[in-house]
């Protein structure tokens, strides 16, 4: 499949260098990559092969999407970037590739991960809320997965700790054409009809 130099669409998706301890995780980010190829779009992601991350990434190759990995240098030397990417950015910092990712994207989505996803996951929210960005967020939550965590931002709403404004930032879903659409259903016939 040729992919196309000029994608309908950037998204940044954070998720884990594991797979978890189910096949739906996987699933779904297979399911994600796939439709983000299908579409005429683009992945942006941490460069990495292993786990969610090296899964949603070869769906998309696969699909005919393109790829774009940022990794910092002190992973590339542990091995762990995915050398088949369309574009593979070697960065010195967290912080660069957290910036150069952010720039690259037109929106963002969070799948099941760990430490790196949420702490990814909540600084973009947080950036969006002080203005640094006007782009979508989402959340996958495959099988309940973030059942709990979303659970706790009810809380923190509750005790006014988070704002309405600030809890409509994000939009979840379980369903990966339903949730892209959402979060996209702006973006890609603005690309389309500037093109």
């Amino acid at each position: 499949m040729t992919r196309s130099s000029n994608p309908n669409f950037s998204i940044c998706v954070y998720c884990g260098s594991r797979p978890g301890n189910k096949q739906c995780y996987s699933d779904a980010a297979q399911d994600l990559g796939t439709w983000i190829g299908e579409n005429g779009g683009q992945l942006v992601y941490g460069g990495g092969k292993n786990g969610l991350m090296g899964e949603v990434a070869k769906a998309t190759l696969g699909a005919g999407g393109r790829v774009i990995g940022v990794i910092p240098q002190s992973l590339v030397e542990r091995e762990w970037a995915n050398e088949k990417c369309s574009e593979l950015h070697i960065v010195q910092t967290m912080h660069e590739r957290k910036q150069l990712m952010s720039e690259k994207s037109d929106a963002f989505l969070a799948l099941p991960g760990g430490i790196g996803t949420f702490e990814e996951l909540f600084e973009i929210w947080t950036w969006r809320h002080l203005g640094y960005h006007n782009k979508p967020i989402g959340v996958l939550n495959t099988k309940g997965f973030y059942d709990p965590l979303l659970k706790f931002l009810e809380k923190v709403h509750d005790e006014n700790f988070l704002t309405d404004l600030q809890m409509d930032l994000m939009i979840t879903g379980t369903e990966v054409k339903l949730l892209m659409n959402q979060l996209l259903g702006n973006i890609i016939p603005k690309k389309l009809n500037s093109s």
